[in-house]
């Protein structure tokens, strides 16, 4: 029997990159999958179709996640699917995926930049768990997906940094908190994978040795590798583990 048979999960920002290889991983395992975009729809609803052709079941929603009206259209929105598709409101695995990056060095970082970036990055995992926990069933998973510049010094992409760092204290404090409903919470910490967002740079001789070199295995992270981390905390497997950031940089700075 796969580990998620039966077993519900929304995994924002789903569309494309980790999320969609968290997504699909999911799917593999058994879970029905909730693929969230913010607004690639169809890049969701081919993530969507990629479930339903390896046997799997999975539906797309959207919502803009940059404010907490947009967290609330999620959360309601995703109430009245699973409702009607499977004729109750409740799920069993939040994957906070959705995130947004930045360009500018702490130097060149704006007011208006790093209020988008705190928005996305931490006021909507926050807001959104607090919205979805009357949803989410007892022994249930929440995995944050934060960033290994949490522990890896990279000061000229600083105010990202400093949200990934939140959504790590975030995690340890939600994670004693729903201790007692035997809900796992934790964070997945990538280093550099190789994904659309980095494609520009990372596919270069110059970017792919750059971000081989960091790693102790000598090579790029892939998106599988990630969803493989994100499957075995949502898994029974992974009952015994919380408030945990789990370093899934493959070593890079070691």
């Amino acid at each position: 029997m796969k580990r998620l048979e039966g077993k519900i999960a929304l995994v924002t920002g789903g569309s494309r990159g980790i999320g969609k290889g968290i997504a699909l991983r999911l799917a593999e395992e058994g879970a029905s999958v909730a693929v969230h975009y913010g607004s690639a729809r169809s890049a969701a609803e081919d993530v969507v179709r990629a479930i339903e052709d390896r046997g799997g079941r999975a539906f797309a929603v959207g919502a803009d996640l940059k404010s907490v009206d947009g967290v609330d259209r999620l959360v309601r929105t995703f109430e009245e699917e699973l409702t009607r598709r499977t004729g109750d409101n409740r799920f069993d695995i939040l994957v906070n995926n959705a995130g947004i990056g930045t360009s500018k060095t702490f130097e060149e970082t704006t007011e208006e930049s790093f209020d988008e970036l705190l928005a996305v990055n931490v006021k909507a995992p926050f807001f959104l768990v607090r919205q979805a926990l009357p949803l989410l069933r007892d022994e249930g998973r929440i995995v944050n997906i934060s960033s290994g510049v949490t522990r890896i010094a990279y000061p000229h992409l600083m105010a990202y940094n400093v949200t990934k760092g939140a959504l790590n204290t975030f995690t340890l404090h939600l994670a004693k908190l729903l201790g007692p409903r035997g809900i796992t919470v934790n964070a997945v910490l990538p280093g550099i994978v190789d994904t659309d967002v980095n494609a520009s740079w990372l596919h270069t001789p110059e970017g792919t040795r750059h971000a081989s070199d960091m790693s102790v295995f000598g090579r790029v992270g892939q998106p599988a590798d990630i969803a493989d981390v994100v499957a075995f905390l949502a898994s029974p497997d992974g009952r015994w583990v919380t408030a945990q950031m789990v370093d899934a940089t493959g070593g890079s700075h070691l």
